[in-house]
């Protein structure tokens, strides 16, 4: 059984800094991609970065310049190093492993099936 879990979000103030973790279990990142995706109230889920397996990121236009996506095979864990934070960038944050290929992430440029999901950190830039 794949089992994510998600670390490292909390409450900042705007153009502050958080880096979020999730620990993968049950499935090594070989042939997988993970990604990060959030969800704000009253939105749907939208996808913030990815990574596949040979290290090409990828990243949704809002985003890039502040994010960076990184991963350490070693320890089957993801990390999403957040800069310059907004409070646009408020929601919970989810972790997603899944294959290259598949369903269109447009914002991404990727293709991707992300079967796997962790339970979520929330992530809140307020003054």
């Amino acid at each position: 059984e794949v089992k994510l879990v998600e670390s490292g979000g909390g409450t900042v103030q705007p153009g502050g800094s958080l880096r979020l973790s999730c620990a993968s279990s049950g499935r090594s990142f070989s042939g997988q991609c993970m990604g990060w995706f959030r969800q704000a109230p009253g939105k749907g889920r939208e996808p913030v970065a990815a990574i596949s397996n040979d290290g090409t990121t990828y990243y949704t236009d809002s985003v890039k310049g502040r994010f960076t996506i990184s991963q350490d095979n070693a320890k089957n864990t993801v990390y999403l190093e957040m800069k310059s934070l907004k409070p646009e960038d408020t929601a919970m944050y989810y972790c997603a492993t899944g294959t290259v290929g598949g369903r269109h992430y447009r914002e991404l440029g990727l293709f991707a099936d992300f079967g796997y999901w962790g339970q979520g950190t929330q992530v809140t830039v307020a003054s």
